[in-house]
């Protein structure tokens, strides 16, 4: 079993990153902060800026994040509702219902059965920029992605989320115009779901103005974790709804693309269409 941290001095990039495999590893522990700060010298709030600056997110955030993770595994599993909570560490049921409810978009024992008790309607396209669908659920945009035929995208979508039903028109037809004409790019509701680092970046993406960009490192320092740029890298290539989660707005501090999960290519169009229209 890993030391405590009163075992560490250094306060370097490399201990902390050992701190934060710790914390994730005994995410059921408490870990007071004063008791994590002490070791590095440091007070407790500039320890915790000095950890969330590298790893992206503060030690609770980051026990939070990895509770979650064991929990939707669990679920994913078919252990029942309960145990999955206590397996994930949270120690009990009335902790994780608020919090991993709201996270996970439905309830536990919907999520356990493959979001069963969820409508998610769906549908595919042929757009500027190729093949595109969308689906939503209640909440709003959940899925948006380009892929190679409409067959591909519904084996995708069933990969996501194996209980899509009826399509939807209203909203692609919206994020069409804005590929094919340069209409405004459409303020459609979304149905975000990731951790807590993931939410961070993409929620600040989406308030890149429309023909600007950033780099990965801007957006590092911008949501206050200015070391982990290869995290907002590994964000953006999670982000499932493409283009109203603008992901091909961040490039490479040298102003090289960077990549795109839906092609580089794409990305490029994207980018000169956006400069184009731009007021």
């Amino acid at each position: 079993m890993p030391d405590r941290p009163a075992t560490r001095h250094a306060c370097d990039d490399a201990a902390l990153v050992a701190l934060a495999r710790d914390l994730v590893a005994r995410a059921d522990e408490s870990w007071p902060l004063a008791e994590l700060a002490a070791p590095f010298g440091l007070s407790p709030s500039a320890f915790q800026r000095r950890f969330t600056a590298l790893v992206g997110l503060s030690p609770k955030a980051l026990q939070d994040a990895a509770r979650l993770g064991r929990l939707k595994s669990a679920l994913k599993a078919g252990s029942p509702v309960t145990e999955a909570i206590l397996e994930a560490g949270f120690g009990s049921t009335s902790r994780v219902y608020g919090e991993a409810q709201r996270d996970l978009g439905m309830t536990l024992s919907a999520y356990r059965a493959g979001a069963a008790g969820e409508i998610i309607h769906w549908t595919a396209r042929e757009t500027r920029l190729g093949w595109l669908a969308m689906a939503a659920t209640a909440r709003g945009v959940c899925f948006a992605q380009f892929g190679a035929s409409p067959s591909a995208l519904e084996a995708e979508l069933a990969r996501a989320s194996p209980r899509a039903t009826a399509p939807l028109d209203a909203w692609i037809d919206a994020l069409d115009a804005h590929l094919a004409r340069h209409a405004p790019a459409p303020e459609l509701p979304l149905d975000l779901r990731g951790t807590a680092f993931q939410m961070r970046v993409w929620r600040f993406l989406q308030g890149i103005p429309l023909g600007e960009t950033r780099a990965y490192a801007d957006v590092a320092q911008a949501i206050g974790a200015p070391k982990a740029t290869r995290a907002v890298g590994t964000a953006c290539g999670a982000n499932r709804v493409a283009v109203l989660v603008p992901c091909h707005r961040v490039l490479r501090g040298d102003g090289a693309l960077g990549g795109y999960r839906w092609g580089l290519a794409r990305k490029r169009a994207l980018l000169e269409a956006e400069s184009a229209a731009r007021p």
